[in-house]
């Protein structure tokens, strides 16, 4: 049985691309049977690749994200995946704020997959740059999001 599971962030071209393409490439070695997606709260991208930085930062990591193309949450995705994860509090919010009564997707943030007691949200790069500790973080939280999902298989 696979494991459906839904990362979103504002625009859906930096940090929920990255953290699609980390996750499967690490599901990958896993042999999780996983199936990983990704979505913005705003339909400011919707069609776009990842920003360019994105893929050559996790390109210099190697993940592969530029064939990623943005698409904005919608109530579907509640009923697709057993789990999504957003990358900050207000992205949490936006997404509550779609759930259909009655339904119980967990939506939890990225940063509660994290071993240690790092930053409570992933910051947004699109504005700082700032890609790489963005990765390391992401990589860090994949890597406590896998763990979990192994433990339940």
């Amino acid at each position: 049985m696979n494991i459906k599971v839904l990362f979103a962030c504002l625009g859906n071209i930096c940090r929920s691309p990255l953290a699609e393409g980390i996750l499967r490439s690490k599901a990958n070695t896993s042999k999780l049977d996983l199936i990983v997606d990704s979505a913005g709260t705003g339909g400011f991208h919707i069609g776009d690749p990842p920003d360019a930085r994105a893929i050559v930062a996790a390109r210099l990591k190697g993940y592969d994200v530029q064939n990623f193309v943005a698409r904005v949450i919608d109530v579907n995705d509640f009923y697709k995946f057993d789990l999504i994860v957003a990358m900050d509090e207000g992205n949490r919010e936006d997404i509550e704020a779609l759930r259909p009564e009655g339904v119980l997707t967990p939506v939890v943030l990225m940063s509660s997959f994290a071993k240690d007691a790092g930053p409570v949200e992933v910051p947004d790069p699109y504005y700082t740059g700032k890609f790489e500790p963005v990765i390391a973080q992401l990589e860090a939280c994949c890597d406590g999001l896998l763990s979990q999902l192994l433990a339940r298989q």
